[in-house]
């Protein structure tokens, strides 16, 4: 909750990419990873810069109106633990670090969209820099989701990690609010093996482990479908297997109000928990 409540404080000023408070929301991590004692994982440090443009929907439907925003100083933040087995290949754990900024003056602090991902990161990243695993762990804090997963689609793109080496994708998007003491787990419809390693999880965690969100819409009896609705989409439209964990949307989701006093600790933590009994479960049956 102390993570979630620095960067959805009012000096992150929502987080936006290229802003101040994306630079300073960057550094933070930076600063988390080292503490860690987490190995940079980006081809020159921590940090991995990109850039691109972005034409909002508007833009391209308005005649004469180009909406056209140029970002070049973009990245995100990259660690990794090593494995114990040096022929094992890498699991990607990530979670974005932006949101919406400050929108005429008003900010969007994103508790749950996306700071709790980022909080849940570090926690695993410290679960298992006691608890070492067998595979290589790639931790991988995303800038630009908000803009289109820009942030994933530079990482796959830059080769980091090879994506024949990624033996899977766990993603975590807004992981802390639910009233039914409900979290999702997409993926396993892609993945089915995946399933029977998350149903043994369940059954020792204090959270409901749901399965759904990843079938087309016209399977899935107009359920909304997630996967390219968040980072692991890219993983995923590169045939790599992902397991997205988070919450359906609630009445503060991409609003101001979306704040840390409207997060259940409760909830948040036996989430945390969870995802890092998931992550050792991976680590224990994936070749």
């Amino acid at each position: 909750m102390a993570d979630v409540a620095q960067l959805a404080s009012p000096a992150y000023e929502g987080r936006r990419t290229s802003t101040p408070g994306g630079l300073k929301a960057r550094g933070w991590i930076v600063d988390r990873f080292t503490a860690l004692g987490l190995e940079p994982g980006g081809r020159s440090g921590f940090v991995s810069q990109f850039s691109f443009v972005h034409h909002s929907v508007r833009g391209l439907f308005t005649p004469g109106r180009t909406f056209r925003s140029e970002y070049d100083d973009a990245a995100n933040v990259i660690g990794a633990i090593r494995g114990e087995s040096p022929s094992a290949s890498t699991i990607v754990i990530s979670a974005h670090y932006d949101h919406l900024g400050t929108v005429d003056g008003v900010i969007y602090p994103g508790a749950d969209d996306n700071a709790s991902g980022v909080a849940a990161l570090v926690a695993i990243a410290r679960a298992f820099t006691v608890d070492h695993p067998s595979h290589r762990l790639v931790f991988v804090a995303f800038d630009a989701e908000e803009e289109g997963l820009r942030g994933a689609e530079a990482f796959v793109e830059s080769g980091a990690v090879p994506i024949d080496r990624i033996a899977l994708n766990v993603n975590l998007d807004m992981v802390a609010r639910n009233d039914r003491n409900e979290i999702f787990a997409a993926g396993t419809y892609q993945s089915p093996w995946l399933k029977p390693w998350l149903e043994a999880v369940q059954r020792r965690s204090g959270v409901k482990i749901l399965f759904g969100h990843d079938r087309p819409i016209h399977r899935a009896g107009n359920v909304e479908d997630w996967t390219d609705q968040s980072d692991h989409g890219v993983f995923a439209a590169h045939h790599v297997p992902f397991v997205y964990f988070g919450v359906e949307d609630h009445d503060d989701y991409h609003r101001p109000t979306d704040t840390p006093d409207k997060i259940d600790r409760q909830f948040f933590g036996d989430v945390a928990d969870m995802i890092v009994e998931a992550v050792r479960t991976f680590d224990e049956k994936l070749q």
